[in-house]
């Protein structure tokens, strides 16, 4: 398996109930073939569905409190 310099690494970060957080820009891939892309420096990725925004998490995840 060939192996990417560090400059070609992109840092993920999975945390427990929330968002995968990617260090960007980075650009995704939808299972219908569709890409999006984002520039910003850390993107949240939804892994929940719930976002009204998805792929990109807009914290829908959270529990409501009333």
């Amino acid at each position: 398996m060939p192996t990417a310099s560090n400059a070609e690494r992109r840092r993920v970060r999975i945390d427990p109930g929330g968002p995968v957080l990617v260090e960007g820009p980075v650009e995704l891939t939808l299972p219908d073939g569709t890409t999006v892309s984002s520039d910003r420096f850390v993107v949240a990725v939804c892994v929940c569905r719930r976002s009204k925004r998805y792929p990109f998490c807009d914290t829908s995840h959270r529990k409501r409190r009333r």
